[in-house]
């Protein structure tokens, strides 16, 4: 039984964000599977350890959404692994600036809407997402 509703655009707001984060962390666990070479070497579990956070932010959005009377995506947004590190981290920065952006929007519109505990779990998340964006931009530095 669902007690809660969420309105058309909050809902989704938290599909598109279930779609980044399967995309997401498709596109990291391919990245820590291709990459070579000693950089890869030195940085591939920092991503394969990011590319299970991002999962877990997928399946907690769902849970959430659910909840609040949507119905979860299972279609990732498009994935774009990159030919070499650099292309790589270029384009995982873009996509962190990406959820950064969309969770502070679905943050200030749960405010709107009073609810709470979504917007708590989402500041939670997007705390996350500012540490990857940290991660990438500070690898970037070193190719």
């Amino acid at each position: 039984m669902q007690t809660a509703k969420g309105s058309k655009e909050l809902l989704a707001l938290m599909n598109k964000g279930i779609a980044r984060e399967l995309q997401v962390s498709i596109q990291y666990m391919w990245q820590h599977v291709l990459w070579r070479g000693v950089k890869g070497f030195t940085v591939k579990d920092e991503i394969k350890k990011i590319s299970i956070q991002e999962m877990k932010h997928a399946e907690r959005i769902a849970e959430r959404l659910y909840y609040l009377g949507g119905r979860p995506t299972t279609k990732p947004e498009p994935i774009m692994v990159g030919d070499t590190l650099k292309e790589m981290i270029a384009q995982d920065i873009k996509d962190e600036e990406g959820g950064i952006e969309l969770y502070r929007e679905i943050i200030a519109l749960a405010r709107k809407e009073g609810d709470e505990v979504t917007g708590h779990m989402f500041r939670e998340i997007l705390e996350e997402e500012e540490e990857h964006h940290d991660t990438f931009t500070t690898l970037l530095e070193d190719l």
